[in-house]
């Protein structure tokens, strides 16, 4: 029986006001991961995890892809929410990651509140540990859960992004300081 040959997965580079995004994309356009290259050696790690075996080479990401992240940078804070994204990750890793994409732009969720939207109330530092393993940041928006408290914690992205992100989606006219 010949064996399967690797996944090429394309490695793009798309420009945004939070520096560069590194984006990866399968041969059917669908979004593999997305990070920031000060954490390439995190999402390099994530997707041999998630597309064992897979070679990743440059080139250009589909274009519709593309315009919808340049989109959500330029304001169109919905451009996202229709971009198909593929992970492996196990079923609970998948359920949250789902929950994620149902935080609607400009709001917020503990990990608490995560935890219970998945039905799962008594997981949150399952749900947390889920959350920090989301390999296709800001598309799948990880950013959006804070502490119960209101504070921001950790982001694979760093803090700063995290605070940038959480400011751009609630606007010009109601952007505030985070803690």
């Amino acid at each position: 029986m010949p064996s399967a040959r690797p996944e090429t997965l394309t490695l793009d580079r798309v420009a945004t006001p939070v520096g560069e995004l590194l984006l990866v994309t399968d041969m059917d356009g669908t979004v593999r991961a997305l990070d920031f290259p000060d954490y390439v050696e995190r999402m390099t790690r994530l997707l041999h995890r998630h597309a064992p075996g897979s070679a990743l080479v440059d080139g250009r990401a589909p274009e519709a892809v593309r315009a919808a992240v340049e989109a959500y940078f330029g304001g169109d804070l919905r451009a996202l929410d229709s971009v198909v994204v593929r992970t492996g990750g196990t079923v609970f890793q998948r359920t949250v990651w789902a929950a994620l994409r149902a935080i609607p732009a400009g709001e917020t969720r503990s990990y608490g509140q995560l935890a219970s939207a998945i039905g799962a109330p008594r997981a949150v530092r399952a749900a947390g540990l889920a959350n920090g393993q989301n390999p296709i940041a800001v598309i799948v928006p990880c950013h959006r859960v804070i502490g119960a408290n209101g504070m921001l914690t950790g982001y694979a992205g760093g803090l700063e992004r995290k605070r940038w992100l959480l400011d751009h989606e609630q606007g010009p006219a109601t952007a505030r300081t985070r803690k």
